[in-house]
């Protein structure tokens, strides 16, 4: 079985520090094959944010994978509009190259955030059809048993009854791109709230999953992380929730892998 663990929306210098801390403890104490983090590392881009954020994760047990959101760069700033990603890039690595390749799963991240858009609202996302053609084609020529993971902070599809919306321009020709290449996952965040669903593209068994933020910018949903649970069979995913002293589980969902038959029965996600 493997075992991912699913962060998202830290928003250093606004971080829920104790739900931050508790997810180091959570990711020293349990085994994990990766550790994804889906972006908005920062708050507002600022040197001092980067820095906590930077010590943050390289506190964190490895392997694991990060891509920046649309918060991580100068809100305002002569850098957005020169070198939007560059201080993300001193802490973190490329912006849009991250990836990982271990035994049984592979992991492909890419950049949906953009420093200056051609409409008023640079927060939404945008999805280059280079960017998902690239990740379609090195994932498909991973084995059939393989896990394949793309990792990006705007949901590609809108969330069904999301809080918020991430309108990425080209997200739902790249969903269809990723899915018909056999794509398992889409892992991504941006809302700040934990979902699960399959993306009507392809066989049907590719599924966007967003965790839950780690910040105080809560939206409804108290601060949390996901558990991604994987057999040859099934795909189990697990929303915690974050108390205020623990993390506890709020919502799971339970999926076929596409080493079913497209035909196999989806066992829809339930309150805990």
């Amino acid at each position: 079985m493997l075992r991912l663990l699913h962060l998202t929306d830290i928003h250093f210098g606004a971080e829920n520090t104790l739900a931050a801390a508790a997810a180091t403890t959570f990711a020293h104490d349990e085994p994990f094959d990766l550790m994804v983090l889906s972006g908005d590392v920062t708050q507002d881009g600022r040197p001092i944010e980067f820095e906590a954020a930077g010590r943050w994760w390289a506190a964190m047990p490895g392997p694991k994978i990060v891509t920046p959101g649309n918060h991580d760069m100068p809100q305002v700033h002569p850098e957005r509009l020169f070198d939007p990603f560059g201080r993300y890039e001193k802490r973190f690595g490329p912006a849009g190259s991250a990836w990982f390749d271990g035994p049984g799963i592979a992991a492909r991240a890419f950049n949906t955030a953009r420093g200056v858009q051609f409409r008023p609202n640079w927060s939404k996302g945008a999805l280059a059809p280079g960017q998902a053609r690239a990740v379609a084609a090195d994932l498909s020529r991973q084995p059939p048993e393989t896990l394949k993971v793309a990792v990006c902070h705007h949901p590609l599809v809108e969330v069904p009854d999301g809080p918020m919306t991430g309108r990425v321009i080209g997200g739902a020709e790249g969903a269809k791109r990723l899915a018909e290449a056999g794509v398992d996952l889409i892992l991504s965040g941006h809302v700040h709230t934990p979902f699960a669903f399959p993306l009507p593209y392809g066989d049907g068994l590719t599924y966007s999953i967003g965790a839950a933020t780690l910040s105080l910018r809560e939206r409804g949903t108290p601060a949390g992380l996901n558990v991604i649970e994987v057999e040859p069979e099934c795909i189990r995913v697990k929303a915690l929730a974050w108390t205020g002293s623990r993390f506890e589980t709020a919502r799971t969902w339970a999926f076929p892998r596409r080493t079913q038959p497209a035909t196999a029965r989806m066992e829809q996600g339930a309150l805990e």
